[in-house]
């Protein structure tokens, strides 16, 4: 679902878990946090990140939900909270993780072709069983999800507690309800997670700037102007203006429908982040520096 989606999750384990994967976890956190630290400790357990922060990933978020839970803020500051977890901590790291995901996807397309859906769930969470038109979620709430045949959208998550889950009713950028499933921060590896900000981000940073690095990396997967002011939490008017900036310089183009546009990196935008085409990036790195 993408990095906003992994910081709530992030904060849901940096609220509960323990052990030695959290202390590990915890150091990282403490580490890219630095000062904030203490600060999102408090919001982490002044609110319960699931279910009160799923909001946010909803295409529909009454007032009622999105201002629900401990304490007076309201929803434009958790959601400016949260964002600054995602810009500390998740963002950074998002290319490793981003990776880490694709694998787990492609995993459990095999999964699917060899034992079907019913096959695919038993491999995601013991307690979920597809009764044909109704998944079944046999948790402590019970619930018949009944997709009216919408589809259901199944996404890996990193920081999701192991054995948990999360159901998205209406998720913000598919619109379809959205099952996110724990693959586990323990099967990435901390001490990868610490050595992702690499010089070579650095220097894209340098080259195009850093909020517009921070674009390139979340427009992996393709968004809306509104979504990608909401992953790096900054104004839809701030988001447009970044968007217009790399579209000029060719890396990334975009799709118009009526009112919406939606961003998709090029292959140079794709060359650029990810050092694919090397001597591509060799000029460009030799150029930023």
């Amino acid at each position: 679902m993408g990095p906003v989606a992994e910081s709530i999750f992030a904060l849901d384990l940096l609220s509960g878990q323990r052990g030695h994967l959290f202390h590990e976890l915890r150091k990282h956190f403490q580490r890219k946090l630095g000062d904030k630290l203490a600060d999102m400790q408090q919001f982490s357990q002044e609110y319960q990140p699931i279910p009160e922060l799923l909001w946010m990933l909803n295409r529909r978020t009454p007032a009622a939900a999105s201002a629900g839970g401990a304490g007076d803020r309201n929803a434009q500051q958790v959601a400016a909270t949260v964002f600054d977890f995602c810009r500390s901590v998740v963002l950074p790291s998002w290319g490793q993780l981003r990776d880490r995901l694709e694998v787990e996807r492609e995993a459990q397309a095999r999964i699917t072709i060899s034992g079907g859906v019913e096959g695919l769930l038993g491999s995601l969470h013991p307690r979920f069983y597809w009764n044909p038109p109704v998944l079944v979620i046999a948790d402590a709430a019970d619930r018949d999800v009944h997709l009216g045949g919408r589809g259901l959208l199944l996404s890996p998550a990193i920081f999701l507690q192991a054995r948990r889950h999360a159901l998205i009713e209406n998720e913000k950028e598919s619109g379809m309800t959205t099952l996110a499933f724990s693959v586990g921060a323990a099967e990435v590896g901390v001490e990868g997670l610490n050595d992702s900000w690499d010089a070579g981000e650095q220097a894209l940073g340098a080259l195009v700037g850093t909020t517009r690095a921070a674009a390139l990396r979340v427009l992996t997967e393709s968004c809306t102007t509104s979504a990608l002011s909401e992953r790096l939490g900054i104004s839809l008017a701030g988001a447009s203006k970044h968007a217009t900036v790399l579209r000029k310089a060719g890396l990334i183009t975009t799709a118009r429908n009526r009112n919406t546009a939606l961003h998709t990196l090029t292959s140079l935008g794709r060359a650029l982040l990810h050092k694919q085409e090397g001597a591509l990036l060799t000029r460009t790195e030799r150029f930023a520096s």
